[in-house]
């Protein structure tokens, strides 16, 4: 090969091999989990593994959850049942299993169900004292507060067109 290779081609061999080894034969299940099931349903559940009977007449997906999700979980099972079976774009799956755990501390449950909320940015000193001047005139404090930070949030907006503000 010449250049580069991308990430994904560099790790697709890997990746399938853990997943058929769970039971996932579709990887699009594990990596676009959010996008089959729905974000509220990705929010609060992980797919563990598919399980495959000995009849052969369909597979359990483990989903894992925590343990005050799960009564949620349980009332959507049918349409996220739905949902993977569209991913699959057959009957594969004929039942859901759900387990209950903390989503740290064990083996299954070390990653966290939600992504970390992004760390908020300090906007720069130049648009905090604009703010400031802004509101000044008002003589009530939480209003006063309240509008500077209406002022720093419109401030550190990018502008739609605009290229270099600094000109």
């Amino acid at each position: 090969m010449r250049g580069f290779e991308s990430a994904s081609g560099l790790l697709r061999d890997k990746i399938r091999v853990a997943g058929e080894a769970r039971g996932f034969a579709v990887a699009r299940l594990l990596t676009h989990w959010a996008e089959v099931v729905g974000d509220e349903v990705a929010a609060i559940a992980r797919p563990v593994k598919i399980g495959y009977g000995r009849g052969g007449l369909g597979a359990t997906l483990t989903l894992l959850t925590t343990g005050a999700a799960a009564p949620i979980l349980q009332m959507q099972l049918p349409r996220i049942r739905e949902r993977v079976n569209a991913c699959y774009g057959y009957n594969a799956i004929s039942r859901v299993a759900i387990t209950q755990t903390a989503p740290t501390g064990f083996a299954e449950g070390q990653a966290a169900f939600a992504a970390a909320p992004p760390a908020p940015r300090e906007p720069a000193p130049e648009i905090l004292a604009r703010a400031a001047q802004t509101a000044q005139g008002v003589s009530d404090p939480s209003l006063r507060a309240a509008l500077e930070a209406l002022g720093q949030n419109v401030l550190s907006r990018p502008q739609a067109g605009a290229t270099d503000r600094k000109g």
